[in-house]
Order: structure tokens, then sequence, then C-alpha cells
């Protein structure tokens, strides 16, 4: 049974146990390339389109080649399709969820043509149980300011880089402090996002959360439950927000494409619990990733709000 799918651009299907990269390729030695991580869900790669635009952009702040969009898409099919044919069943079988990689590199060092290749693999054992019990976070001084990102396009702020090191560190560092995830902070203490996930806060009938220009990655999960939300009567922000405004909201989620919703269940050692309609993220996402998802354009983007206050304007 396949425990990996490998695809290659040119739609060659690898052997996920066998070495594929080159020792020189640049996004071995320096971490120079960008990628997506996409749930498969009942043979389907959810929210493709999002994910390919959102790997154009990276793309485009490392001035990488434009990706084929349709080579990327018949490499996800042929992935795909041997995946559903050829993976271990799940027992019980509902979802039958895996996870999904692009990965787009410079290429080798010595010259020569990027590396794309998709893989597929189940997903890890982990996200279960954080969608199931939600997750304990700290918080993290990212470093840096809020406006800093506008300032300083070169540190590639907002682009899904594999230069993946930090992220990883502040992980490790949550685990360290008997914590399962983090949550970054600007200087000013403005809450960013998490290391491989977006904040969602819900207040009342509306959802919040952090605006791009404060130097992060906008999520695709995010995205499609700001679609999908306003027409279950919630109203969508992105807000600068503050450590309190967590403390003090009806719930806390940490939303990503293969973990999809966790509630932060505690957060730097105080107790938070989903109020009101603070449950209902995770339906919520469910119906925006479906196959019958939203098909409209996104709402307008929300009005702006100072930075110098620390709870949303009603």
């Amino acid at each position: 049974m396949a425990t990996q799918v490998v695809v290659t651009l040119d739609g060659t299907v690898h052997d996920g146990s066998e070495p594929l990269l080159h020792a020189d390729d640049l996004s071995v030695v320096r971490g120079d390339g960008v990628f997506e991580t996409v749930l498969v869900r009942d043979g389907r790669a959810v929210l493709l389109d999002k994910h390919l635009d959102r790997l154009a952009i990276s793309a485009g702040m490392l001035d990488l080649p434009e990706p084929d969009r349709s080579a990327w898409e018949a490499a996800v099919e042929i992935g795909v399709t041997r995946w559903v044919s050829t993976a271990p069943k799940p027992v019980p079988p509902a979802h039958a969820d895996a996870m999904m990689r692009l990965v787009y590199t410079r290429g080798r060092e010595g010259g020569g043509p990027p590396t794309c290749f998709v893989s597929i693999a189940e997903v890890p054992d982990r996200v279960t149980a954080v969608r199931n019990d939600g997750v304990v976070v700290v918080t993290l001084g990212r470093g840096y300011s809020a406006d800093f990102a506008p300032e300083a396009p070169w540190q590639l702020y907002g682009a899904k880089t594999l230069s993946y090191a930090t992220n990883m560190a502040a992980l490790r560092y949550a685990r360290s402090r008997e914590a399962d995830d983090a949550i970054f902070l600007s200087s000013e203490r403005y809450v960013l996002e998490g290391p491989r996930s977006t904040v969602i806060v819900v207040n009342d009938d509306e959802l919040h959360t952090p605006p791009v220009e404060q130097g992060i990655l906008r999520g695709t999960t995010q995205a499609a439950l700001f679609e999908v939300a306003p027409k279950k009567g919630f109203r969508c922000f992105e807000t600068p927000l503050r450590p309190a405004d967590l403390l003090t909201a009806d719930a806390v989620w940490l939303v990503s494409s293969i973990t999809l919703a966790a509630h932060v269940r505690e957060l730097d050692g105080l107790p938070l619990r989903p109020r009101r309609r603070g449950e209902e993220i995770p339906a919520l996402i469910d119906l925006a990733i479906a196959p019958e998802g939203p098909s409209a354009p996104a709402p307008p983007r929300p009005r702006s709000y100072p930075r110098d206050r620390g709870r949303w304007r009603r």
C-alpha cells in the first residue's frame, strides 16, 4: 500500500520512498522556494484554486517564474487519482482526508529549471487530536513591528516560503512550555498569526482576523470561511487585535488547510471555551470547503480600523 504519492510536473509518478531532490537543490541548501499545503478530501483537492493563486503570489515575491497553472492542475489530478486508488483506506472511512504539498523551488545551485512536484501523504495523527480537543497556546514575540513588512519587502513576509525554520523553532519552544501551538505578536503586541495557522476571533455575530498588511500570510481557509460566513449571519472583518481581545472573545480558533479548525482552549495559562456562536466555526468551514462551496466573489474589503485601538468598533 502506498504511504506517499509524488508527481512531478511532467506527469511522472515517482516512488515516494525514493530520493527525488538533488543535493544542491536550492530548497535544501538555501530554503529558496515556495509551497502550498492542500487538504485532499473525498478524492478532491480542497480549495485548489485559492492555493494556486497564493502559490503564484508567493512565487512572484521570490522572483520565480510564474507557475504553469495547467501543469500544476494536471499533476494534482494525477496524484489524487493515484492516491485514491492505492492509499490505505481510513477506518472509519469518513472524509478520507490526506495532506498534499505543492513544492516549487528555484532548482539546482548550478543552474537549470525550477524543481516542481506534488506529494500526497496521510494526515498526521496530531490533526485529528487538535480538531477534537483544541490546543493550548502561548503568545510569542515575533520581534518586528506590525508596520515592518511594507518597509522591507525583501523579508518576504506574506509569502509562503520553504524557509520554515523559525516557525518550527516556535512550535518546539511552545512544546517546551507544555503548549501545543503559538500565536505570534508584533513588537507593539498586535496579534499576527500562528506558525502554521490563521487566527480567527469570534465575538457575537462578528468574525475578526488580523490584517495581512501586518506582514502575515493570507489564509486560504480563512478566505473561504469569510465568503460563506455572511450567508449564515456573520459579519467579517480584518481587525488589528491585541491579546486582551482574544481573552475576552466568545471563541478563538486557529484555522489552516489541513487542521481546518482548532479551538484555543488555553492561552498563556488562561482557560478559554467557545461560547454562543463561537462554536459554529468548524461547521462553517466544512461548508466553505464543500464541493458546492461558495462560488461568488469575496465580499468587499472590510473597513480599516485605527491601529492604536485594542478593541474593534461596533
